[in-house]
């Protein structure tokens, strides 16, 4: 087992961000475009168990390493590997794995709070680096990531692959010549079913090295049945919905319309309904961030649209994207595209979307070519979309709870 003195002492969390245990790895050069670029998948929970099955079968890329804290996750995972051919090395510890010379590049798929420290750390042994959404698990991680990247000269990928889908590339760039006027606003809106987490005795899971498991933040006993997945829902170690789902189409819709900084204002309205469960995070948000011209409005919500059924409302023909309006109409769409409207809500042309799948292969390029512009999803970008839900988030936390029948204390 960790303990929280040896991992707070090995790795200096409590400083800047500065971690002298990794050597400098062979990784640091270029990769020769006849070499397959050799990858570290970090965190095999839904996303990493999708990582790993698209590098093994992705040319040019092997799977050289795997790490999850929990063993049986590991396991699983190292048996997808070797009946593809790989042999892998495996660690629950990923330290293990960023010391390691023959890894070239890392994928990060861990619990938000553990994305900076892995991708600091990563950029400082001379790794390259896709790291899942939201990049960070505050503003000051983000940009601590940014510099990390730059710092050590890093290729850095956030995980919002929305900004691969080709429709909406391609939808964007007709926008921004001009053909429905300038973007006037947006309205975002992620619409989930979330059921309630539950509530258990507070208990430690005594299956993985629950110390490592929290790493940076505070091993407190959990108070929900589950340890995996629902750790979205708790501060210590996610974002809410907001962070985990809402941050795609923000970060698409800012593509789209060209917003590339932060807004002047930011305020949150919600709250955690219809479950009394050991979730602390809003299920219902309401956030308005204020850009010069541009007010965005972002919706997440987890309910019902009535009792009985799981089935959400929706707005515009849509429950998980985003309505960008232009002067002369608008864009409506996210997954599987969207379609372009004009003024009168007539359908004029349609952007069919494939997901973003060539997210991960964008990466691996700008990996061979050392070239960060080719990034579809910087760090910088990255950085920016997770600031916006942060910032909604910390609107939320910071307000002054109102009872709704109270209209004075509104």
């Amino acid at each position: 087992m960790t303990s929280r003195r040896s991992f707070f002492r090995t790795t200096a969390v409590a400083g800047a961000l500065g971690f002298p245990f990794v050597r400098r790895s062979l990784a640091a050069n270029a990769t020769s475009a006849n070499d397959a670029i050799r990858l570290a998948v970090i965190g095999l929970g839904n996303k990493g168990k999708g990582h790993v099955k698209q590098l093994l079968g992705l040319k040019g890329a092997r799977v050289s390493a795997l790490c999850d804290v929990d063993p049986e996750r590991l396991a699983a995972q190292l048996e997808v590997a070797k009946a593809a051919g790989a042999t892998p090395f495996t660690a629950t510890d990923p330290r293990k794995v960023l010391d390691r010379p023959d890894v070239d590049a890392v994928v990060i798929a861990t619990p938000n709070h553990w994305h900076a420290l892995l991708t600091v750390w990563a950029c400082r042994a001379g790794k390259d680096v896709y790291v899942e959404k939201p990049i960070s698990h505050s503003i000051w991680e983000g940009a601590q990531i940014v510099t990390a990247a730059r710092q050590y000269q890093r290729i850095v990928q956030s995980g919002t692959q929305y900004r691969s889908d080709e429709g909406l590339r391609a939808a964007a760039a007709w926008i921004r010549e001009g053909h429905i006027g300038k973007p006037t606003s947006a309205h975002i809106g992620w619409y989930e079913y979330r059921p309630s987490i539950g509530r258990v005795a507070p208990h430690q899971p005594t299956s993985l090295d629950y110390d490592l498991y929290c790493g940076p933040a505070a091993a407190d006993p959990l108070t929900r049945p589950k340890l995996h997945y629902d750790w979205h829902w708790v501060w210590s170690t996610g974002d809410g919905d907001l962070g985990n789902s809402g941050v795609h189409p923000i970060d698409a819709c800012r593509m789209m319309a060209g917003i590339t900084g932060l807004p002047r204002r930011a305020l949150c309205l919600g709250g955690r309904f219809a479950v009394d469960d050991a979730g602390q995070t809003p299920n219902t948000q309401l956030c308005v961030f204020d850009y010069p011209g541009f007010p965005m409005v972002v919706e997440n919500r987890n309910l019902p649209a009535k009792t009985g059924v799981k089935a959400l409302d929706q707005f515009r023909g849509i429950r998980e994207g985003f309505a960008l309006d232009c002067e002369g109409g608008s864009f409506v769409g996210l997954r599987g595209g969207g379609w372009i409207y004009d003024r009168e809500g007539k359908r004029l042309r349609q952007f069919p979307g494939d997901g973003g799948g060539k997210h991960m292969a964008n990466f691996l390029g700008a990996v061979r070519s050392r070239r960060t512009e080719e990034l579809n999803a910087p760090a910088t970008e990255g950085h920016v979309s997770s600031t916006l839900c942060h910032l909604g988030n910390m609107s939320w936390r910071l307000g002054r709870p109102a009872a709704t029948s109270d209209r004075k204390s509104v």
